[in-house]
């Protein structure tokens, strides 16, 4: 048996978008899917967007082979629900990623593994075949294929589904088919709730400060790590990102100009470009939080207000208000001040 799942929209995915990110998002759906494999099916090769899986012996039940179609499909789109729902950058790569789409082609033929090393690279008419019907005129894009070669006539195993019949013209010859869509396993697919402390803390201090560039390039300023120790006082670096991409939840840490740091991890994110950008780190220690808040004034104006929340303690306000809040109000000062030649200097990609 061949069993094919494909990632639907990859080619237009890596051509329109910034490379680096879209191969990270397509390595951890291809993952997803590896791992959802619980029926015993080996691995031939990566092919780019899609897996060549296989298995020897009869033709499996299709109600088995049901259940792994849904299983693959399931961990798919509850990536990618989790990953838009945590997600930082505002890249095309990134903000498009929740629209890719999934389809399954299961064949059963003859082939054989053709040993390259470590590598079992399969080799027959059959695997032509499978391969050829990655290309069809089926409706939409999210679909489970099977052959004739595994069931004559596909039996509705769910309430939803409902099997059409196709054919595709080859070089070998015409190749019968069934299809049937995959859409409505998506409906309980549910984006993981994401809730800040924010409220649960005392907002001690705030201090902001106008800007003559647009909110998009101040956003792409704050957020992105590789720029904070160019503007921010008292930060020497930020290294030890936990993620390739950070997102809600990930851990980073902060190398302070007086040799000391500090593990933080990004608490919450609410990007929203025409209105207020909220941007959250927590110290994991004593979560103290630091807030930046960037707000649109105008066509290429913007504003961003730099906040602190500590946890709700009235002694422990009480020694901030007296023996640190007026540094740390000249430490924010001076930040807004460092920020305003950088934001004037700062090249957005096209894909933000």
């Amino acid at each position: 048996m061949l069993f094919i799942p494909d990632i639907s929209g990859f080619s237009k995915f890596v051509n329109e978008v910034e490379i680096e990110h879209s191969r990270f998002i397509i390595q951890q759906l291809l993952n997803s899917l590896i791992d959802a494999n619980d029926s015993g099916l080996e691995i031939s090769e990566i092919e780019g967007d899609a897996i060549l899986f296989y298995k020897f012996g009869e033709p499996a039940q299709l109600s088995d082979l049901y259940n792994q179609v849904e299983k693959m499909f399931r961990a798919f789109h509850q990536y990618l629900a989790a990953y838009d729902n945590r997600k930082i950058c505002q890249c095309k790569a990134c903000i498009s990623a929740v629209d890719l789409t999934l389809k399954v082609i299961t064949h059963y033929g003859e082939f054989t593994p053709l040993s390259v090393q470590k590598f079992n690279k399969l080799i027959g008419k059959d695997v032509i075949v499978a391969h050829q019907l990655l290309k069809n005129d089926i409706p939409q894009h999210e679909y489970w294929l099977v052959t004739t070669g595994l069931d004559m006539q596909p039996a509705d195993l769910t309430q939803w589904m409902h099997w059409s019949k196709s054919s595709k013209t080859t070089e070998t010859g015409e190749i019968d088919f069934f299809y049937t869509q995959l859409g409505s396993l998506k409906k309980d697919i549910q984006k993981p709730s994401v809730q800040s402390d924010l409220f649960k803390q005392v907002k001690v201090l705030s201090v902001a400060r106008d800007y003559d560039v647009n909110i998009k390039t101040l956003c792409y300023t704050v957020v992105h790590f590789e720029f904070r120790h160019q503007w921010q006082a008292g930060i020497k670096a930020i290294d030890e990102v936990e993620h390739f991409l950070p997102g809600i939840g990930s851990r980073h840490r902060h190398v302070l100009e007086n040799g000391k740091t500090a593990l933080m991890f990004i608490s919450n994110f609410d990007y929203n470009p025409e209105g207020k950008t909220i941007f959250t780190e927590t110290n994991e220690k004593d979560k103290t939080s630091f807030c930046f808040v960037a707000e649109k004034t105008g066509p290429n104006s913007s504003r961003l207000t730099l906040e602190l929340y500590l946890q709700p303690n009235s002694f422990k306000k009480l020694l901030f208000d007296i023996l640190e809040k007026k540094k740390k109000e000249q430490e924010f000062q001076i930040s807004l001040e460092r920020l305003d030649k950088l934001v004037k200097e700062m090249i957005v990609p096209l894909e933000f």
